[in-house]
Parts: C-alpha cells; structure tokens; sequence
C-alpha cells in the first residue's frame, strides 16, 4: 500500500447496533474499492474483520478491525466495531483514534438502543457523523420510516441526501438529491442516469427542501438567494455540506444494500467528500521535559509521536500495538522512547493491518493509523515520542467492569498456564479483568456483562488450551457480636517432665469499630497473669479473629479484656496461653449473640424516565434500599441506592433486558451491616455443609 499524505488520511469508525450490518458494510467497502476481490459474509465466516474463530462461531463481531481502502486518491482507514454492549471497550479504543463516525442503522429493524449509544459516543468525543442505512433490498426495510424516527429524535440536523428507488419490493436505484437526479444500478458499484420516478416525488421535495434550508444557514448570502429563489450549484452545495457536517450542524443521511453492494460506492465518495482529514482535529499531550502543553494537531512536521490505542495478541502472528500518529512521520527502524514505561522501543517494521493480515508500510505520516509488532514494554494507552522531547498524551477513558464471576482451573496444576493465557487477554482487552481474592480464597474474573466473560472462557479454552469453569463467588461475609460476655478458661496439660498450664478470664464485648478485627486490653491486678505473657494472650486473638467461630469468616468490631487468670511457675508457657485464649474466644464469641455481616454496595444506576418504576421495584425484591432519585440530561434518572453485594448477582443481564440495554449501573463497596436472620442461617448452613 502506498503511503498517504495527512490531508489525504480519513479515519472513520463504523458504529451501530448489534446485528445492523456493520462487518458487511466494511466488506462491501473493501470490496467495491478493489480491496478484495470477492466478498465475504458473516454467514459464511469468510470476512476480513470478523478474523477470531470466536467471531466466526458467534457470526457477531467481539473486537475491533482495521481495514485500510483506497478511493478517489486517499485512504480511509475503517474501524469495524462490535455492537454488542459487552464489547464496548473494543469500540472506545476505536472511537478513540477516529475523526469521524457512520452509524449503520438497519432499514428493517430501525433507530435501536445501539444507534442511540452510538450517537452519544460521537457527542462524547465530538466526532462528524453521518448515518448509513443498510438492508434497503430487504421486503419490509424502510428508509422513510428511520429518516422520520431520527429526525423525531435528534431534530432539524438529520438531512437525508440520498433517496431509494424500489420496485416490487426491491432496491433498483436512488435519487441523488443534491444533484436532483435519479440513478439506476446496472452493476456492482456502477449506475447510469434515470428518470425520478413520480411516487418518489413527495420525499425526495422534502428532503431536499430540507437539505436546501441547511445550506442557506451557513453564509448570510446564500440565505438572501434561498430567500429569492434561486438554486445553488452542486459545488456550492456540496462545499456547504463538508462545512456544517464537520461542525455537526447536519447529519447527511444515506442508504442502500450491503449484500448486493449498492450505495457502498456513494458512501465512500461521501466520506472523502465531507469528512475532515485529521489534521483538522486537535491533539494535545504534555512534553515531560518542561512540563508545557504540546499541540501535536497530527502536524507531520512536527517531532515524532504517537499514541497505542489498541494491542492485538494472536498466539499465531504475534503481538502488535495499533497506533495513530500524532505528530511528524513514523518510519520503520525508528527507535521511540516509551513515556509510560520509561523505555527505548526500536520500531523494527511499519506495518497497516487489513484485518489480522499484516502488510509492511515505508513510513506513516501525521493521522495514520498502523501497526507495529513486538514491542515488548509498551500496552494500550502508552505514548511514544522522540527521547529529546518525551512527550504524554491522555489516555482514553474506558467503561470499568462490574459483572464478575469466580473462575476455576478444569486441571490441578493449570493455574500458571491460565494465569499467563489471562494476561495476554487483558493486554489485549482493556475492559477485562482478573483479581485474586486472597481472603475468600478465589479469583475472580471481570466483565463488562455475562456473555463478556463466557467468551472469554471460550478464548481460553479455543486459543490457550486452558479449560475453566465459572462459578458464582463467594461473598467475604464478617462476623461480630452484640453482646457482652464473661468466660473462664483453664488449658491444662499433663504429660511426663514439664506439663502445659494456662489459665485466663476475659471478657468480651463490641468495640463498635468494624474496621478493625479487635480491641485488647488487659485490666489484670497483683500479677495474676504476669507481663510476659501478654503477647502470647494477643496471639491467640489474632489467630481467632482470622477465622470466626460462627461460620469461619473473619471477625471484626471485638473487644477483648482480660481481667484475671493464674499461672503455674514450671508449666506455664506462651503457647499454653495462647492456645487457652483460643479456646477463651470460642467460648465467649458464641455466648455474646454473634452475627454476620454482610457487605454493603453504593450501587447508581442510570435509566430513562419511563423504566424508573421497573427498576426500583427490582431493587427491593433484591433486598436494596432506594435512597432517592437525581435527574441527568437526555431524559434519564440517576437512582441512589444501597444494596447487598449478594444481590449483585446477574443484574447487569437483568437490567439490560429491563431497559433493553439503555440502563447502566456502576457501584462501590460501603460498609458493612447486619445481614437478615434467614440470609445468616443459610450462610451458616452452607458453610457448614462446606466444612
């Protein structure tokens, strides 16, 4: 592939709901390009970027592709993202590197909730869009009826500049509504002149009218010669057009069919035409040096630099960091200094990745997006820039997980072998996370929802060769007490020579402090129990409060007095008292009304006003306590609540398929309370039966 200038770069991120037609959009771009020379389908798993066998197995994307195209002398790299909401790390990284954004609607199926995500994403990073209907061949698609819907959602910014021409049900040709002027398919990417036909009349007036008054508002001088009538040119409109869709003061909108690769050819002529080169974007990071703002604006005359949005680690082809240039021009054999990690990485080979197929580049100019392989001390988010100006751009905010589940090795002895496996994941997927839970004895894996994690264990199995099982957690319950008692205990041991004799009078109480296991104190008079024994006395405390009595959880928010006691002068040792003040523990922690705790969530959960009443109602039946209620723009309501951890389970499904997929939620652990007598006697019971 040739190398481009950065005005000749557009970088476009396909976005939309699951299952719209994303993949087979990029297919048919590649296709229609003359990137490829057959085209794929999803069905078949013969696309570019649905690589993974995962993808091909699921027939859905899961991560991120980059398939580079040729059109009218630029190149548009295009971002193929997932749109299945488990996936989104995949799309912030995407969305991240892009300058603009079409969102793929389906002509059948309509605005869904990924159109509506999509478009906030595009707010979020004030990216130029444009929206691309799809499956405009198919019998009930309707191209009138997603224009309408958008523009009830989003208002006069919608601007249809495309129209079909449909006859017995099926998509022939379109009306250029700039132009004003029908065109008839005759082939792949290939169309000649026709008539508008008269039952098309009605929309395509409208929509232009509609494009016409978008027009005049940019420039006092074309709104006196819309006001007097008079036409403007094709230039004149289309120069308009690229000036308010960069301000996203319009949203052109366009159809056609991706199986039979119609409209694909416009769309792309669309993206050169109205798109920004990134140059027209600005990008800034912080030169470590002297501590100053550095404005890179992918100006390629400028020092090297570059920012690692993505990393891809094939067991197969290695590992490769996706970057985009910010500043001057990357070439291979360059040796870029690594902010992040404090390292020298030698570049090696440039590469553009189409799909998973490497294909070395000479250089990468300012905007570009590549790849490069083994760099050994650089992940996501790193920058790399030249050693005399280190440079450090921001990182991308990602989505943070909070769907987990407990994962078990199939074989003894695979753990190192999975834990390896997971740390290649996670290089590789930002939203992926694994912890071990050294008190409940577990680890835990994180997700961005149930079939996030269930793919994940199929990557370990299908990639790695390592077998795990996923299971519900276990909860880190605590236990305390809300009484007082008084015990006596006498530890007594004979045997030939020196015997065991320790003998201790404590009492125990609540401390009221549940961040700490225990309180000691020791009130002992006339040396009873003398000095030297009082450490062995805290030891046994210590050794007690690990593992509570009750049902082996951890004790907190005890006071321990020892008061009185007696001691042998040959047959008294410290380990003989620190085995009578286990025994003093046990004793006293069951006679002063012990409890468990349970572990509190802060949980919020953000959803559109009409499914507030759904979700409250959910929360109580899992035990939570809504606390109140603060509306946010876009007409959603925050809900405040507090929650037990142990009914946290399974609400990212259930909240998605509540709201269809518009709720989110995030939480934070917040105290310990007092769990319900029947959730501790099953507690208890179940440890029981554990033990």
């Amino acid at each position: 592939m040739k190398v481009y200038r950065t005005d000749e770069i557009r970088n476009v991120v396909l976005l939309g709901h699951g299952g719209c037609g994303k993949t087979s959009l990029a297919e048919a771009m590649a296709y229609v390009s003359g990137a490829v020379n057959r085209m794929g389908k999803v069905t078949d798993g013969n696309t570019i970027s649905d690589f993974d066998k995962e993808e091909q197995k699921r027939e859905f994307s899961i991560s991120t592709a980059l398939i580079p195209i040729e059109w009218e002398k630029a190149k548009i790299n295009v971002l193929d993202t997932p749109g299945y909401f488990d996936f989104v790390g995949e799309v912030e990284e995407a969305v991240s590197a892009a300058d603009a954004a079409v969102i793929v609607v389906s002509g059948k199926a309509g605005v869904e909730v990924g159109t509506e995500k999509a478009w906030e994403l595009c707010d979020k990073y004030s990216l130029p869009r444009m929206i691309y209907v799809t499956e405009m061949d198919v019998d009930d698609a309707s191209f009138r009826q997603v224009v309408e819907d958008l523009t009830e959602k989003y208002g006069k910014v919608i601007a249809p500049h495309f129209s079909p021409i449909r006859e017995d049900e099926k998509l022939t040709g379109y009306v250029n509504i700039i132009k004003n002027a029908g065109r008839r398919y005759t082939g792949i990417g290939k169309r000649e002149e026709c008539e508008i036909p008269d039952y098309c009349m009605e929309y395509v007036e409208s929509y232009r009218e509609k494009l016409l008054e978008a027009v005049a508002e940019t420039s006092e001088e074309f709104m006196e010669r819309y006001f007097a009538g008079e036409e403007f040119s094709v230039e004149e409109i289309r120069a308009a057009m690229r000036t308010e869709v960069m301000d996203g003061s319009i949203v052109p909108v366009a159809m056609g069919s991706n199986i039979q690769a119609q409209g694909v050819a416009n769309l792309l002529s669309d993206i050169v035409r109205f798109f920004p080169s990134p140059d027209w974007r600005e990008c800034a990071g912080v030169n470590l040096k002297t501590n100053e703002i550095y404005e890179a604006n992918y100006d390629f005359a400028k020092a090297k630099s570059a920012y690692v949005f993505k990393t891809m680690v094939d067991p197969f082809i290695g590992k490769y960091s996706f970057v985009k240039v910010c500043s001057g021009v990357l070439k291979g054999e360059d040796v870029l200094y690594n902010t992040s990690s404090e390292s020298d990485e030698k570049l090696g080979k440039i590469y553009t990745m189409i799909g998973n197929k490497p294909v070395e580049v000479s250089e990468l100019f300012a905007g570009d997006i590549g790849a490069i392989a083994k760099l050994g001390n650089t992940k996501t988010g790193d920058t790399l820039s030249a050693k005399t100006m280190p440079l450090l751009f921001g990182k991308t905010e990602y989505s943070k997980p909070y769907t987990y589940m407990k994962y078990v090795t199939a074989n003894k002895g695979d753990e190192d072998k999975v834990s390896q496996a997971l740390q290649k994941m996670m290089a590789e997927d930002i939203t992926l996370k694994a912890v071990n839970d050294s008190e409940n004895r577990q680890t835990l894996l994180y997700g961005m929802g149930d079939q996030h994690l269930e793919i994940a264990v199929s990557k370990l199995a299908e990639r790695y060769k390592c077998a795990v099982t996923l299971e519900t957690p276990k909860v880190a319950f605590r236990e305390t007490i809300r009484k007082n008692s008084d015990v006596d205990t006498k530890y007594k041991k004979q045997s030939g020579g020196h015997g065991q004799y320790g003998h201790v009078k404590m009492k125990f109480a609540s401390s009221g402090d549940l961040e700490t296991p225990y309180i000691f104190e020791e009130t002992v008079v006339g040396g009873a129990v003398p000095k030297n024994y009082f450490p062995a006395v805290e030891k046994g405390l210590q050794e007690s409060v690990i593992k509570g009595p009750l049902a082996g959880y951890p004790v907190v928010g005890v006071k321990a007095t020892l008061y009185d006691g007696s001691y042998h002068p040959v047959d008294s040792s410290e380990m003989a008292f620190k085995t009578a003040t286990i025994q003093a523990f046990k004793k006293g922690f069951m006679e002063a009304g012990p409890v468990l705790l349970e572990p509190i969530a802060s949980i919020k959960v953000t959803v559109p006003d009409d499914y507030t009443g759904d979700v409250m109602g959910d929360l109580n039946k899992r035990r939570g306590r809504v606390l109140g209620m603060n509306p946010v723009s876009g007409g959603y309501q925050v809900i405040e609540a507090d929650i037990p951890m142990t009914g946290l389970f399974g609400y990212c499904t259930t909240l998605r398929s509540m709201t269809g997929g518009r709720g989110n939620y995030e939480y934070a652990f917040a105290r310990y309370e007092q769990a319900p007598s029947d959730v501790q006697e099953a507690e208890i019971a179940k440890r029981a039966a554990e033990e």
